[in-house]
């Protein structure tokens, strides 16, 4: 077994259920090969799950990195709070 210790973070986002496909479009092809693209390399794992609601679709993440460094390196200095980049802001319910 590795022990070498992972960083786990989560996050929830919810859109209508008009914009859900867009979003996870987005998620898939847009957001997760941009962050490669710009040198995270610390990423070693993303998971995305969905659960469909009465008027929305709940978004639920996993992304799983390397270090702390890498986690900052993600979401900048301000890591400790949710990063949501600004296409995923106008899908957003």
């Amino acid at each position: 077994m590795n022990n070498k210790l992972k960083i786990i973070r989560t996050w929830k986002g919810w859109t209508t259920i008009k914009n859900a496909s867009i979003y996870e479009d987005m998620l898939i092809n847009e957001v997760f090969p941009t962050v490669k693209k710009n040198g995270v390399t610390g990423l070693e794992k993303v998971s995305i799950s969905t659960k469909n609601k009465k008027d929305e679709v709940e978004f639920f993440l996993i992304l799983q990195f390397d270090s702390l460094n890498s986690v900052k390196s993600f979401a900048c200095e301000n890591y400790e709070k949710a990063y949501i980049p600004d296409d995923a802001k106008q899908v957003n319910k």
